[in-house]
């Protein structure tokens, strides 16, 4: 299982990257699950800045229904690995 979970984690990386290089103003862990089924945004994330890509994230929130505060973050790419 090792395997094909190497060949997961690099296809969802790759998909990550290809979607923030079009994508300027980045994507969130909602997002990333609603349009990918990733739900582990913050380690694909991880392994993409490990490659050398520089990738920012910006915090945002808002309140919800409720009235509770709900923060959350969306990661940018600044540039690309060399």
């Amino acid at each position: 299982m090792g395997k094909l979970q190497n060949d997961r984690t690099r296809s969802q990386a790759k998909t990550i990257l290809k979607y923030l290089k079009t994508h300027k103003r980045g994507i969130s862990q909602k997002q990333a699950a609603e349009l990918f089924g990733i739900n582990c945004l913050a380690e694909r994330i991880r392994d993409l800045r490990g490659k050398g890509h520089v990738i920012d994230n910006e915090w945002h929130s808002y309140k919800d229904e409720n009235g509770h505060v709900v923060r959350y973050t969306s990661y940018i790419l600044v540039r690309e690995a060399a």
